[in-house]
């Protein structure tokens, strides 16, 4: 039997999701009211969100396994805001407060501001239909 290699790794979702943010952000910057794809679109940072906070204990495992307890913690205090922003921008969206979306998203786009999305990128729009899901 050959050995399983896993492509797929937290650190790899984490990438694609903050890309995907940050593409997510533009848009949500350029809309001029607030609209039905505005809701897709702060509802898809929201969720974005809480998935890349999931991805943080997966990757910090290796490490934890090797004693490396200082570099593990670091790097979830690097990521914690995910979490705290995302609740912030969850609430905002529902009260249907978009002064607060706003200023999650300032928060979000200070962080993520480092983070390069290519010109021709292949994430399209992941954003559809994320309110309904944010709402289920």
């Amino acid at each position: 039997m050959s050995r399983y290699i896993n492509t797929e790794t937290a650190g790899k979702e984490r990438t694609q999701l903050t890309r995907a943010v940050v593409l997510a952000l533009r848009e949500l910057m350029r809309q001029a009211q607030a609209d039905d794809s505005s809701k897709d679109l702060a509802a898809f940072i929201a969720l974005s969100l809480f998935q890349i906070h999931e991805t943080v204990d997966a990757s910090v495992g290796a490490w934890e396994k090797k004693g490396y307890w200082v570099k593990a913690d670091r790097f979830r205090m690097e990521w914690e805001w995910t979490n705290r922003v995302g609740n912030q921008m969850k609430a905002a969206i529902l009260a249907d407060d978009w002064g607060g979306v706003a200023q999650a998203a300032v928060q979000v786009g200070q962080k993520l501001m480092n983070v390069q999305v290519p010109v021709r990128h292949k994430i399209g729009t992941p954003w559809v239909g994320a309110w309904k899901r944010l709402t289920e």
